[in-house]
């Protein structure tokens, strides 16, 4: 119990550290007011209704266009602290404290144990509620 406890710790420990410093982009594509698509990683893409400059076509009337991409970028964190001696002396504490009393939880009784297993229950001579005349409805 007390080698898997820790392994499911340390296994939730390492994914918190990957996901708090990775990065990603979240793209999305708006038609009007619509969400048309998102990706993570990749181009969302398009509904089809995107318009063309109108420098290229030689116009020099100006359409607003109806669609609209956006990105949401989502920094990591870059700075880890990988030196022990920058820790206080209460942070010192607490650690061992913490420490010592998890690795003491786990130890202690690993079984149940019952002291009532030996003895056998006492043979009902009289019915009590019937004596008292109090019954449940």
């Amino acid at each position: 119990m007390k080698k898997v406890s820790h392994k499911i710790v340390s296994l939730l420990m390492a994914f918190v550290v990957l996901f708090s410093t990775m990065s990603f982009t979240v793209n999305m594509h708006y038609c009007g007011d619509d969400l048309v698509d998102t990706a993570i990683f990749s181009k969302a893409e398009t509904c089809g209704m995107e318009m063309e400059n109108p420098s290229t076509e030689g116009c020099s009337i100006s359409t607003k266009n109806c669609c609209d991409d956006k990105q949401l970028v989502i920094d990591g964190q870059d700075e880890l602290q990988l030196q022990v001696d920058k820790i206080s002396f209460e942070q010192q504490v607490f650690i061992a404290s913490f420490v010592y009393t998890y690795i003491n939880l786990f130890e202690g009784l690993d079984e149940n144990v019952s002291s009532f297993e030996e003895y056998k229950p006492p043979l009902v001579v009289k019915q009590i509620f019937k004596i008292d005349e109090t019954y449940l409805i």
